[in-house]
């Protein structure tokens, strides 16, 4: 009889890889070697998605922060070098939200600063 070495735990290892390919197309969710190939990427494409996803929103803060200061009549520039020579400690997140949410309460703050 053939000696089968770390059998019943490599079953299960690959059964659990297999599970988690489980929505991947053709080949890539049911042969062991395509579906950790296809887990591997999905993964590395995961972690820069995690990454990116703070740029993006940091991006759209900034969009809606200057739209908002535009239809006050200043600059996103002026406005955040402003906040910080008046040591207002206010992020872009919250500015924002601010601005969209409590447009009375961001116009004492944009007068504040003029």
């Amino acid at each position: 009889m053939v000696r089968i070495s770390n059998g019943l735990a490599r079953q299960r290892r690959h059964k659990r890889f297999i599970k988690r390919a489980k929505w991947f197309r053709l080949w890539r969710n049911n042969v062991y070697t395509q579906v950790r190939r296809a887990l591997v990427k999905q993964w590395q494409n995961a972690y820069i998605g995690r990454k990116n996803k703070k740029r993006i929103f940091r991006k759209l803060w900034i969009e809606r922060l200057s739209a908002a200061l535009r239809n006050r009549g200043t600059k996103y520039s002026v406005f955040m070098w402003k906040m910080s020579a008046n040591d207002i400690q206010l992020d872009r997140k919250v500015l924002s939200n601010v601005a969209i949410v409590f447009p009375e309460v961001f116009d004492k703050i944009v007068a504040e600063i003029k």
